[in-house]
């Protein structure tokens, strides 16, 4: 499999977790303590992202941009969407301008 899969992927291994023992799986955790904790998890990956723009340098912001990514994720397999969904929309809106789409909301 590419590298392109690999959110794929990791969704997969995700989805796998609901229901699973939270004593030995974070993911598994994150669901049992519900969507309040995991969207609070998103909004301390995402400050974490901004501040190794800002400060910390290419390194540091790539692997706060994974657990980024993985949070989200998570969030998304809570709310019943899946990747595919997200790329949809993405596909949906490519060619379209930023401004043009924005003020169609």
């Amino acid at each position: 499999m590419s590298d392109a899969q690999i959110l794929d992927r990791l969704f997969a291994t995700i989805e796998s977790r609901k229901g699973a023992d939270p004593d030995t799986s974070w993911t598994a955790k994150l669901f049992a303590e519900g969507r309040s904790k995991i969207v609070q998890k998103v909004g301390e990956e995402a400050v974490e992202v901004n501040i190794a723009a800002l400060v910390e340098g290419p390194e540091a912001l790539t692997a706060e941009s994974a657990d980024l990514l993985y949070h989200l994720l998570v969030l998304w397999a809570d709310a019943g969407i899946s990747p595919q969904d997200v790329w949809a929309k993405l596909a949906e809106r490519e060619g379209t301008s930023g401004i043009a789409e924005k003020n169609s909301r």
